[in-house]
């Protein structure tokens, strides 16, 4: 009689074990299905237009989802050098990238045509121009076979040159080792300009002005007073040569991994925060200069003929290189007839 208690406590015992198993796998997956989506957003910049956007972004895909998304925003590159974020954001270990869209000239030559020098000038002409449909076609339909999908374009500022010593003439250029973004259309320009051009990611640019590498880089204001370079190099000089637009790439694995409505969420949101951080980008551009002098930096400004004689140099810099590839050129002509309607 013992025994036979003993065995159906034992089968009662076997019976509640499992019981218990099955609701903690039965738990544990409700709670991997209800568990948010993570929504990692890379940029190279800090206390500027785009770190300023991805949290924006983060902010309203958060509130909008209910929660089943949450962003985590790294600026300052801390997720790696601008090519790691871009492999990153291909691959889907980090879910967006916020990045002037030269930087992608390795997965599409195309990305670089924004970067073409004397199309926009002034910062409502810049903004009209990422907000155009036809601009905004061709360029977020840039690495869709590679990974990426774009979901938005803003204009976020000027391109200056920061220097280790003051250019204030034109001649001054000549000689000169000037960083650029990895652009045939900013080499060809600093090259007419008498300057030996170097492709640089930011975080290698003020060690290599202090030890002498480099004479100088082509910079926002925004990116050079968040980062500090006001400890360096001390001179700006406002050549406003080519205008800095900035490119939101989702990563397509990622995206395509959630349902479709947060799908529709994330592109929706992504368009919309790009459109809204047009005046909150001018205030921080507007704040950089004046942090930049009020550390001590100069802002130096060519003379208005040696201005406008540099700009007569460049002004056909977007013509000869979009001419010797034909993909390059149709996407060119795009954002050069967008520039020239939305004066």
């Amino acid at each position: 009689m013992r025994f036979k208690e003993r065995a159906i406590a034992a089968r009662t015992a076997a019976a509640t074990a499992t019981c218990i198993f099955s609701a903690a796998v039965a738990l544990g997956a409700a709670q991997a299905q209800t568990a948010p989506y993570v929504m990692k957003i890379t940029t190279p910049t800090i206390h500027a237009a785009p770190d300023l956007y991805a949290r924006n972004l983060a902010a309203a895909i958060e509130k909008d989802s209910g929660g089943r998304i949450k962003g985590q925003v790294y600026p300052a590159s801390q997720l790696g050098s601008i090519p790691r974020q871009i492999e990153g954001t291909q691959f889907g270990s980090i879910q967006v990238a916020v990045i002037p869209p030269e930087f992608f000239v390795g997965v599409d030559q195309r990305f670089e045509v924004m970067a073409a020098p004397g199309l926009i000038g002034s910062v409502a002409q810049g903004q009209r121009v990422a907000a155009d449909p036809a601009v905004l076609k061709a360029m977020l339909a840039l690495g869709a076979n590679k990974g990426l999908r774009g979901a938005g374009l803003f204009f976020a500022e000027p391109a200056e040159v920061v220097s280790k010593n003051p250019i204030r003439h034109l001649s001054d250029f000549k000689g000169k080792k000037i960083r650029i973004f990895a652009s045939q259309f900013q080499s060809v320009a600093f090259e007419r300009l008498g300057a030996t051009p170097v492709a640089m990611s930011p975080a290698d640019v003020l060690p290599a002005i202090q030890q002498g590498t480099l004479d100088g880089a082509a910079f926002g204001v925004q990116l050079l007073s968040g980062l500090h370079f006001y400890d360096g190099p001390k001179y700006v000089t406002m050549t406003s040569h080519s205008s800095i637009f900035i490119i939101v790439e989702l990563s397509k694995k990622w995206l395509d991994s959630l349902p479709a409505d947060l799908q529709q969420i994330v592109e929706r949101d992504a368009a919309k925060e790009a459109t809204a951080i047009n005046p909150q980008a001018v205030d921080i551009l507007n704040g950089a200069r004046k942090t930049w002098t009020d550390h001590g930096g100069e802002l130096i400004y060519l003379p208005p003929d040696e201005q406008a004689q540099m700009m007569q140099t460049l002004v056909s810099v977007g013509d000869d290189v979009a001419a010797k590839n034909p993909l390059v050129k149709t996407d060119y002509e795009i954002v050069k007839e967008a520039a020239q309607r939305l004066k």
